[in-house]
């Protein structure tokens, strides 16, 4: 694997035990199982997530966005942008350690290896041995597990695309697709070479969020830090003895060991850290082993580590950039509610013909022409009737009314709208075109326009 100084070293995390890996492991088996389980969720018969781009359908927890709605993807990558900033100007790179993908797997895949080669020093053993058919059938063991795994992700990736039965399907009729067997296979080969050999040079090199993480951070922000004023100096003496000048680090180097990234947090922040929390959980261990405190590395921030040893700082959760990220989540997060709460199944629009304003006709009757858009948002076919309200004694006249729309059609028609001319009604009148679905006359939709009479009319 990569590591930060872009040299080939191969690193090898030693397994940690503790609360936080406890928790990443709850967080990590609820996302990858959701990963892995959603494709094969539906809600109302239709599937729970999907990017269905031959319909161009986006399908989201029963709610079916169509591109002409494309602005709720947008708002909704507006709204997650804003939470990243959010949630990295409180507790740092903590999507990282809980949350990415990257990781994810990363860990995944490492468990695998400590399945087939043991842990730290096993694997370090091994590596170093010569070669071996037993040494042999582990590398094809491991290697064979980690391509399953991966091919499963890549598979699942495109179930994202294709509803997960219909895949299945194509897979038994061997009917698959050139393009879906090259997703299929890119995906695979991304995560394997990823997660089997770049691992952590992933995230220090190409990944830009550890690069520019310092214009997240403040001295408020959660890191995980080594408190080096009751730490230094270092020393391999477990026994407290009183006048004694030493730290309580006693320079075990666990906390290196067991590091993703191989890393040294008591050389300081470091924007290789993903803030995993793994050298705390090996820290507190050896602390309760040799009777000190633990907490000698956790979660805390520079200015409560100030505060901690010069009596000084102190860390505060509400802060300005704080507060200003909380007022623009809340209201994105209530416009994009109200929006979706408010959205309507039907969309109406009305352009003018514009190559004359009006026509009269012989007995005096004054038409406009217009051309009608209409957009089905709903998953099945409805019957509409269009309809005028706003000018007195006016017709319309369309091809057929009522008409028909298929699920995400845009129905477009040419509509001619006829008024009696009179001395009340002259220059340019508003007025509204209204659509209605034909059985359930609380589905409808309202458009206005204009109608132009002649000013001799006056």
């Amino acid at each position: 694997m990569l590591t930060s100084s872009s040299k080939f070293e191969k690193i090898y995390p030693k397994s940690s035990h503790g609360k936080f890996r406890s928790i990443r492991r709850i967080v990590s088996t609820i996302i990858l199982g959701a990963y892995f389980i959603i494709p094969f969720l539906s809600i109302g018969g239709r599937p729970a997530l999907l990017l269905d781009i031959p319909s161009r359908k986006f399908y989201l927890f029963g709610l079916v966005i169509w591109p002409q709605e494309v602005y709720y993807v947008v708002f909704f990558l507006i709204f997650l942008a804003i939470a990243f900033f959010f949630v990295t100007a409180i507790a740092g790179r903590v999507w990282c350690g809980y949350g990415c993908p990257q990781t994810l797997f990363t860990d995944l895949f490492i468990a695998i290896e400590r399945f087939v080669d043991g842990d730290r020093n096993a694997m370090i053993k091994l590596s170093k041995e010569p070669l071996s058919p037993a040494k042999v059938a582990k590398g094809v063991l491991k290697h064979s597990l980690w391509l399953i795994v991966s091919l499963v992700v890549g598979i699942t990736f495109l179930s994202y695309f294709i509803p997960i039965g219909e895949l299945f399907l194509r897979f038994s009729l061997d009917t698959l697709t050139s393009a879906n067997i090259s997703w299929i296979i890119s995906v695979a080969l991304f995560t394997y070479i990823d997660c089997a050999f770049l691992r952590g040079w992933m995230c220090s090199i190409p990944c830009p969020y550890g690069r520019f993480q310092g214009a997240l951070f403040d001295g408020d922000t959660l890191i995980i830090a080594y408190d080096g004023e009751r730490g230094e100096p270092r020393s391999a003496n477990y026994s407290k003895q009183e006048g004694a000048t030493f730290g309580d680090c006693i320079d075990c180097t666990l906390c290196v060991q067991v590091c993703p990234a191989g890393i040294d947090i008591r050389d300081g922040l470091q924007y290789e850290c993903t803030a995993c929390a793994d050298c705390i959980d090996a820290c507190n261990t050896i602390m309760a082993k040799v009777g000190r405190a633990p907490n000698l590395i956790k979660y805390s921030s520079l200015n409560s580590l100030k505060g901690n040893s010069l009596k000084g700082g102190k860390a505060h959760i509400f802060r300005p950039r704080v507060i200003a990220y909380s007022l623009i989540l809340i209201i994105l997060a209530t416009v994009l509610v109200y929006s979706l709460v408010t959205r309507s199944p039907l969309a109406l629009d009305v352009l003018r013909e514009r190559s004359a304003l009006y026509y009269e006709g012989a007995d005096g009757e004054i038409s406009n022409l217009y051309k009608i858009k209409a957009l089905n948002k709903d998953t099945v076919e409805r019957s509409y009737l269009l309809s005028v309200e706003g000018i007195k004694g006016a017709e319309l006249i369309l091809s057929e009314n009522p008409f028909k729309i298929s699920s995400g059609e845009v129905y477009e028609v040419s509509v001619v709208v006829n008024a009696p001319a009179s001395s009340e009604s002259y220059g340019v009148k508003k007025f509204n075109f209204i659509i209605t679905d034909t059985k359930d006359t609380e589905l409808h939709a309202l458009q206005e326009s204009t109608f132009f009479y002649p000013e001799r009319a006056r």
